[in-house]
Formats: C-alpha cells, sequence, structure tokens
C-alpha cells in the first residue's frame, strides 16, 4: 500500500519524459493510440518504471516507523490484514531494543537479511532489463 503513490507518481513522470515525436511516429505509421501507449511508450519508459518500483521496493523494505504503527507488533505470520502481522524491519527493531545479546546479534543478521534481499531484486532487475532492451 505504501508502494503505490511512489510507483504512480514514477511511471507517470516518465511516461512524460518519452519524446513527442516519438508518439507522433507512431501514430504517423498508422498505429493507433492504444498500440503507440503500449509498443512504443510503455516500451520506451519501462525501465525507468522498473527502477523506479525497485527504488519504492528498497524504500519500503527499510521503512521501520510506518510498520511500527501498521504491523501492531506481532511475531507471528498473518495473511488477514485487520491482525496485527510479522514484517522484517519490525524484527529487527524488537531485537536489537531487547536485552539479550543473542537477540542483538540476530537482529544485525536479519538487517543483513533485509540488504540482501533488496539487493538481489535490484541486480535481478537490471539483469533483465539490460537483456530485454540491450539485446
Amino acid at each position: 500500500m505504501l508502494m503505490i503513490p511512489m510507483v504512480m507518481r514514477t511511471t507517470e513522470e516518465l511516461i512524460k519524459l518519452v519524446p513527442h515525436s516519438l508518439r507522433e511516429a507512431g501514430l504517423a505509421l498508422g498505429y493507433p493510440r492504444w498500440r503507440t501507449s503500449l509498443s512504443i511508450i510503455l516500451r520506451t519508459a519501462l525501465p525507468g518504471i522498473v527502477t523506479g518500483s525497485l527504488l519504492a521496493v528498497a524504500r519500503i523494505a527499510g521503512e521501520t516507523a510506518p510498520l511500527l504503527f501498521t504491523a501492531l507488533g506481532s511475531q507471528y505470520m498473518n495473511f488477514n490484514v485487520n491482525e496485527p502481522m510479522a514484517a522484517l524491519p519490525l524484527v529487527v527493531f524488537q531485537y536489537a531494543t531487547g536485552p539479550y545479546e543473542e537477540w542483538h546479534q540476530l537482529a544485525w543478521a536479519s538487517a543483513l537479511v533485509l540488504i540482501l534481499v533488496v539487493f538481489v531484486l535490484s541486480v535481478g532487475a537490471r539483469i533483465a532489463t539490460r537483456r530485454r532492451f540491450h539485446a
């Protein structure tokens, strides 16, 4: 839910950045407006949209403050949106502020896992967009 405004705004800005000459070229070739939008405009803006989406994922993955107020601090996985649910940044916060040294080590390990997940998503998206658009 927190990602939707960021992704929408990024997508809007990137579609505005597509030159009007590309749109006019598609229409001059006889493409209908919907096909011009899908095959020319979206294809041109897609690498930026993927990058913006990944930045949104990275930002939301590290956003602890909204999760502390919305996830309500449950330690158990729950798929019901009306009840408290678990989140990795919440686990990092709880274990980092805990009284035990073992919890502090688990907090560092959880933070590392969170960073690695964001890193793997970023690298995977870069590889996927590079193969598709530069091959």
